[in-house]
């Protein structure tokens, strides 16, 4: 119990002075130590890793299911370590509409033999699309879900490890310079003693020594200081070394990563053309088939005009070859004629 508390003490005095020199750093009163530029700049590409990977993951579950739904029900079964229901897709749904519309309206015409087999083809293109979401969740999603659930994760732990160490080392470099300080101060108060004979001296010389005598009290004497200096340091070292060493290791992965990627695209190609060969096939099949009802209007014009269909039209009245020359025909007659 006695070590139970004491170190909970310890840790809660390490979490003290972390935050100290944490909120002096941004208010500029404390020094950093900055890390190695390469070190820096391998956190910096891992973090951008990360955030990338995680968008691309998020993509790639959007296009596969569009649905937001059905992705948080399998995201919430996953976590859950259960197995999600099977569900129809859109493609699927239709091919089903499409077959029992053509029962319906009669299996034996054109349009019902028609809906049939394109409810078919769109169960098959939903059976290829089932097919495609599951290779690209074992040979795509997985691998990166597998980076970041644990080569991500793990570099952020030891990213947070090293920041922590570093804060200790700089909150002991603060502890020494304040240490020597202090220490200075108390060498010259005992190297010069006040004068007696004013009182007003005496009262700085002893809020003087009483300033130096707390400063002591707040920081560690000097040789605990860098002893704790050294310590701190090789921790930060071993720390940094370990840090670099992972995250070399893990850029390797961008090789893993295009590999997967290269199986996407191989997925993808299949896909659709499988989908264009059963496009192509049902083109086929409906440029044979004949369609048993005709519209009106081809009926109509279908038909021979014949004697029976349509009404004998009456003949023309037969008119004179050769009309009477002008000269012939009477002067009209405005009054009676003078008597002879």
């Amino acid at each position: 119990m006695d070590f139970s508390v004491k170190r909970l003490a310890s840790d809660a005095g390490t979490f003290l002075s972390r935050a100290v020199q944490f909120a002096e750093e941004k208010l500029g009163q404390a020094e950093k130590t900055e890390l190695d530029v390469r070190l820096d700049n391998l956190l910096t590409k891992a973090d951008t890793r990360r955030r990338w990977t995680e968008r691309l993951i998020k993509q790639t579950e959007v296009v596969l299911q569009p649905n937001p739904g059905l992705r948080m029900e399998g995201l919430l079964y996953e976590m859950l370590e259960r197995e999600a229901p099977r569900h129809t897709s859109n493609h699927e749904q239709l091919g089903e509409c499409m077959i029992d519309a053509g029962h319906e309206l009669g299996p034996g015409t054109a349009y019902g033999k028609v809906l049939i087999k394109c409810g078919e083809m769109e169960k098959q293109i939903g059976g290829t699309q089932r097919k495609l979401i599951q290779g690209v969740t074992v040979g795509f999603l997985t691998p990166l879900r597998n980076f970041i659930e644990w080569d991500s994760k793990t570099v952020l732990k030891e990213g947070r490890l090293l920041e922590n160490r570093r804060l200790d080392l700089d909150a002991a470099k603060t502890r020494l310079k304040r240490a020597q300080i202090a220490d200075a101060h108390h060498a010259r108060l005992n190297s010069a003693p006040p004068p007696r004979e004013e009182a007003r001296a005496q009262f700085s010389y002893m809020f003087s020594f009483l300033h130096v005598k707390w400063m002591k009290m707040w920081t560690a004497e000097v040789v605990q200081a860098e002893a704790q200096l050294r310590k701190t340091q090789d921790d930060f070292d071993r720390q940094a070394e370990i840090t670099r060493l992972l995250l070399e290791g893990i850029s390797s992965t961008q090789e893993n990563h295009l590999s997967c990627l290269k199986d996407f695209v191989e997925a993808q190609t299949a896909y659709y053309a499988q989908c264009h060969q059963y496009m192509v096939d049902i083109k086929k099949q409906l440029g044979s088939v004949q369609p048993s009802v005709v519209s009106s209007d081809k009926r109509l014009s279908s038909c021979p005009v014949t004697d029976a269909t349509l009404p004998p039209l009456p003949e023309p009245a037969a008119h004179p070859t050769h009309l009477p020359p002008p000269s012939s025909a009477p002067s009209p007659q405005t009054g009676p004629s003078p008597a002879s």
